[in-house]
């Protein structure tokens, strides 16, 4: 079996870089970094993904048990393509303006669609190519302006890397803009669970070691 290749080590340094601010920090405390940290009870569904599930109640099941995707050269290749894919075939478009609601959940068969729906056909897409679905969660953040916005979480041996119809390059969640509120559980994709953003707690408790 071959070592890590030229087409992951990008990757390889950017997890690594989740560090670099607090060049002190232990390499366990990195390690913790590299994932979001989630409450242990579930928390409240947003109300387009409940009525997504209403809807589509085969998608918002429970889920068996995974480990992180073990990233490999093509796993890694199929991020990229379908991040791509999406980001460059879809127009976003407020829900307002398709649909005349605030919020309504649903896949970019038109061509257009909002942030949700990004992650939705980003989702299904990786599903069908072999992603185990408990990997694969919708999240929920806020951005610096204060604005929501979803994106995919995707669990790996490296990480929890990033897909997000704003930003061409999938990047560890450490390494984004974002304040993470909540994702979908990894044990029932119709569950959500609250995301522990520690981020600036962690850098801050192990600053001058």
């Amino acid at each position: 079996m071959k070592n890590n290749s030229i087409l992951i080590s990008g990757l390889v340094a950017l997890i690594a870089s989740a560090g670099a601010a607090a060049p002190a920090l232990a390499q366990e405390s990195r390690l913790e970094l590299a994932y979001a940290e989630v409450s242990a009870g579930t928390t409240s569904i947003p109300v387009g993904h409940m009525e997504f599930c209403q809807s589509r109640p085969y998608e918002c099941q429970p889920l068996a048990a995974a480990a992180p995707a073990a990233l490999s050269d093509d796993l890694w290749r199929q991020l990229q393509d379908v991040n791509n894919h999406y980001n460059t075939t879809i127009t976003a478009v407020s829900d307002s303006d398709l649909y005349g609601t605030e919020e309504f959940w649903t896949y970019p068969t038109s061509g257009y669609g909002d942030c949700e729906d990004f992650v939705l056909a980003k989702r299904a897409a990786l599903i069908e190519g072999g992603w185990n679905p408990a990997n694969l969660l919708i999240s929920v953040v806020k951005q610096p302006d204060g604005e929501g916005h979803a994106v995919l979480m995707v669990r790996t041996d490296r990480g929890d890397l990033v897909l997000d119809n704003q930003e061409g390059l999938i990047k560890l969640w450490t390494d984004t803009p974002y304040t993470y509120l909540k994702r979908q559980s990894q044990a029932h994709s119709g569950q959500w669970v609250d995301i522990v953003d520690g981020r600036d707690e962690i850098v801050t408790a192990t600053a001058g070691y």
